[in-house]
């Protein structure tokens, strides 16, 4: 199954690849908090506190939505529900409700333009990324909005797929580009576009341009005049196009693991990959000491992946929770996969690669087992949603071949075999073709050009997102600043103080973001075997 871009890892219980954020069966529900007086809706209180209609779309407070994990912050809230069509272009036909929580600024005269926040994913959903919001200060000086995008966890319809999630556990067993294991991926692909039409879902309305219209229909119900955006993963993608598609209202942007409109797909899948991997290997061939103990890595880890893709090597780990030991197939793609995440915890890549190469598979698969076998990785991402823009906006506008091409621009050694599926995106065109959605109009790969002013946030480490694409999204964003922070994977919101110093510094003046505490930045200290 395609999984959606991973956001944000802990630096502990790494899931690969699929999301940290989402929210499962754990109910929550927190009643309606009554909030000091601040930015106001209208007429009537605080924004969230006041229903309302506009055109098609009503907002009503209420409580707090269910969310997998407990989320303590959820008490000081104002919640409420957003109802909408299900295709905006009709607008009596059938409706879907998205959840709506917004965290209060800290400070007791915040400023009049909330923060609204976009969810990575494709599929996860707003509601349970709050504690990383709040863990980065972003609601210091503002309040911060989250609505579970259409068909994410807390949104009704939730469009999840658990079958999908479960498969991707079992498949650690088989070998990843073998014919057999594309059948039985695209089968449960399948099994997921059933369930989500028996749900009385239209596959073909999850995509960016309907949820950018279900944030403009937000903005307009709660009645604020002006917010800003902040994305991370793939919200940059719909923040790009919600850029375009309704500016009125926007004050200003960030985007944080930047993912351009233009070029979503699998040839610039591999390109960051590439990119993450080598900060990855200068990184340890700039420090002596790990230098000395693991010359020549990136030469290592290429000459792993082929011998692996010719030769899987099987291994057995144990997993929490699970009474028996679960089967791990690592391949060159499941290495490659592994990786890609393993940025998230850069200091100890070295020293697994090694362990590999001198025949001990061990840490390497019980990232990989617990990450797929984590019940954080089952049932909480929308694969209704992950299709639905993948399937519409990426795969009708590049086909395999040129994922080919790119993956062989990136990596020239690694065997062509591997190359038709990018990293975390398997079978990806396999999957389109069974779930049978129109493409979205030629227009939804065009750069996105605007004067609002932008803060692009790209990580040094990332091997999801490319750290180049700030620079590429920044040439067409005339009032823009683009900012890579150095030794720092994917989201670089979620694990560096730094990063979130620029971020509301930016937010406080956009023209302005203060960028001083790049210089005083450093490389983690990598593990050195005995």
């Amino acid at each position: 199954m395609t999984s959606p871009l991973p956001t944000h890892r802990p630096r502990t219980g790494r899931r690969l690849p699929a999301t940290l954020a989402g929210a499962t069966a754990g109910a929550l529900v927190v009643g309606l908090a009554a909030m000091p007086a601040r930015a106001e809706s209208g007429a009537g209180g605080p924004i969230g506190t006041v229903a309302r209609t506009v055109g098609s779309a009503h907002y009503e407070p209420g409580p707090c939505p269910r969310t997998a994990d407990q989320i303590p912050d959820l008490a000081r809230a104002r919640c409420g529900t957003l109802t909408v069509p299900e295709e905006h272009a009709r607008p009596k036909g059938r409706k879907i409700t998205l959840a709506v929580a917004i965290m209060p600024a800290e400070t007791r005269t915040p400023a009049p333009d909330p923060i609204v926040w976009f969810a990575g994913g494709p599929g996860d959903d707003a509601v349970s990324e709050i504690p990383m919001a709040l863990a980065g200060g972003l609601n210091r000086d503002r309040d911060v909005i989250f609505m579970s995008q259409r068909s994410t966890y807390s949104a009704d319809p939730a469009l999840t797929c658990p079958n999908i999630d479960e498969f991707n556990a079992r498949a650690l067993g088989l070998v990843s580009n073998a014919p057999s294991t594309r059948r039985l991926h695209v089968a449960a692909t399948r099994a997921c576009r059933d369930r989500v039409v028996d749900q009385g879902a239209e596959p073909a309305a999850y995509n960016d341009i309907e949820s950018s219209a279900d944030y403009d229909a937000l903005r307009k119900t709660l009645r604020v005049k002006k917010w800003n955006v902040f994305g991370i993963s793939y919200g940059t993608q719909l923040a790009l196009n919600y850029m375009r598609l309704h500016p009125k209202g926007i004050r200003s942007v960030g985007i944080d693991g930047i993912l351009p409109p233009s070029l979503g797909g699998g040839a610039v899948t591999w390109k960051a990959a590439r990119e993450g991997f080598d900060g990855v290997f200068k990184a340890c061939a700039e420090q002596p000491a790990c230098n000395t103990r693991y010359p020549n890595l990136k030469g290592t880890f290429l000459r792993l992946v082929s011998e692996l893709e010719a030769k899987p090597l099987t291994t057995t780990v144990t997993v929490p929770g699970r009474p028996e030991p679960v089967k791990v197939v690592i391949d060159g793609a499941n290495l490659v996969g592994w990786l890609t995440s393993a940025t998230h915890v850069a200091a100890g890549v070295p020293r697994s690669l090694d362990e590999l190469a001198h025949g001990d598979p061990q840490r390497i698969a019980e990232q990989l087992a617990g990450g797929k076998y984590s019940p954080q990785a089952i049932g909480r991402v929308s694969h209704g949603l992950v299709y639905g823009v993948f399937c519409s906006q990426w795969t009708p506008y590049e086909s395999t071949e040129e994922v080919i091409r790119g993956g062989r621009r990136a990596f020239p050694s690694f065997p062509r075999s591997m190359l038709a599926n990018a990293p975390q995106l398997a079978w990806l065109h396999d999957d389109c073709r069974a779930w049978d959605v129109p493409p979205a109009p030629p227009w939804i790969r065009d750069v996105t050009h605007s004067d609002i002013p932008t803060l692009a946030l790209s990580g040094g480490f990332d091997a999801q997102t490319a750290p180049s694409n700030g620079a590429y999204v920044a040439r067409t964003l005339s009032r823009s600043t683009a900012v890579t922070i150095p030794y720092v994977a994917h989201v670089v919101f979620a694990d560096s103080r730094c990063a979130q110093t620029i971020t509301t510094s930016f937010f406080d003046d956009p023209g302005a973001p203060d960028t001083r505490c790049l210089a005083g930045l450093r490389p983690p200290t990598f593990e050195i075997a005995p």
